[in-house]
């Protein structure tokens, strides 16, 4: 699943901003239909979005800033998402972390110079049972180990 973004534009952000101003907890709906569209939410829409909804930028900035999946810049191709929870960490999850990070040459939270994967943590997937666990775009992985690891990454890198 290759992602396809629009670019920003004040424009079209405006258009998405209005499209979900009247929805009730129209502050993170607003957030996620950019970040859908665009890939990110650009600093100049936080402004925007307060202005649309009588907020001040801070109210804004601050919910922005409090949801780890909100981006200040776009992902590359592909996320891989690796689980940090206990459960995860505990059956070999710090391991698997440091080996993404030596394979694709980034730290977690980063992409890669090519912008082909978006290596990112995530603290929870809600497969504690079959930890460690992973995400590639929207595909959950579970039972995850090194072998699986390496195959994810060379599948993300194509």
């Amino acid at each position: 699943m290759t992602a396809s973004y629009e670019p920003w534009d004040e424009t079209r952000g405006a258009e998405i901003i209005a499209e979900h101003a009247n929805q009730e907890g129209a502050t993170l709906v607003i957030l996620h239909a950019l970040q859908q569209a665009l890939g990110y939410v650009p600093e100049a829409a936080i402004p925007m979005v307060a202005q649309a909804l009588n907020l001040s930028r801070a109210e804004v900035h601050g919910v922005f800033t409090f949801y780890h999946d909100f981006r200040h810049k776009p992902a590359g191709r592909h996320v891989l998402k690796l689980c940090r929870a206990e459960a995860c960490q505990a059956a070999g999850g710090d391991a698997l972390a440091a080996r993404a990070e030596a394979k694709l040459g980034v730290s977690l939270g980063n992409t890669t110079a090519d912008e082909r994967v978006t290596l990112e943590p995530i603290y929870c997937l809600g497969l504690c049972a079959t930890a460690p666990s992973a995400m590639l775009d929207d595909r959950l992985i579970g039972r995850l180990d090194q072998k699986r690891l390496d195959a994810l990454i060379v599948e993300a890198q194509r």
